[in-house]
């Protein structure tokens, strides 16, 4: 058996509150509390991409007592953007413990926006939503369009079409590498603190 995909090494940026909780208590979880804290009046658009990210993901690797919100991670040095400040921690994470998906599909779900790696499905989608006044934005952001919402909804899933492959280190397809942890435990940080 392969045992270089037992750990990955992630890199993930990380406010002092959060080094000095893992260092106070070997271990940190993220809330939504912080959430809202970090992005103010955009919180509600993060708060529904991660809330379904939270409730979708735990299929994939199960919530440890105490997780709400995963904490995010790159699996290129290079990938950390630097204008978050903080301190970038080198973690070195049992591979059962990665949500693996690509970075690029994660930043439209941010925009709330219809994920397909077809342009043509995604230009349909919003033109027909546009014919109608609306836009994806409009539909996540409200109640009063459960079936287009659904639809974005069900596009979310194909997030998580390449977690198996790149656990096994195959990324074709992938733009670069992010990952959701449920925690951040002191024993998986390699450099940092």
């Amino acid at each position: 058996m392969d045992h270089r995909h037992h750990q990955i090494t992630l890199y993930s940026p990380q406010s002092d509150a959060v080094i000095e909780a893992i260092k106070r208590d070997g271990v940190c979880f993220s809330k939504p509390e912080y959430i809202k804290a970090k992005y103010g009046e955009s919180a509600p658009l993060f708060l529904t991409a991660y809330q379904w990210f939270s409730e979708k993901a735990t299929a994939l690797v199960p919530k440890p007592q105490g997780a709400q919100f995963p904490y995010w991670a790159v699996a290129d040095r290079a990938a950390v953007d630097a204008t978050g400040g903080g301190t970038v921690l080198t973690l070195c994470v049992p591979a059962e413990q990665v949500i693996c998906f690509d970075l690029y599909d994660w930043n439209k779900i941010l925009q709330l926006r219809y994920l397909t790696d077809n342009p043509k499905e995604e230009k349909a989608f919003t033109a027909d939503l546009a014919m109608r006044g609306l836009d994806c934005y409009k539909v996540m952001m409200s109640s009063f369009y459960p079936e287009e919402k659904q639809k974005i909804l069900q596009s979310w899933e194909r997030l998580f079409v390449h977690h198996n492959a790149i656990l096994q280190g195959n990324t074709t397809g992938v733009g670069l590498v992010q990952a959701g942890l449920w925690c951040i435990r002191r024993e998986w940080i390699v450099a940092g603190i």
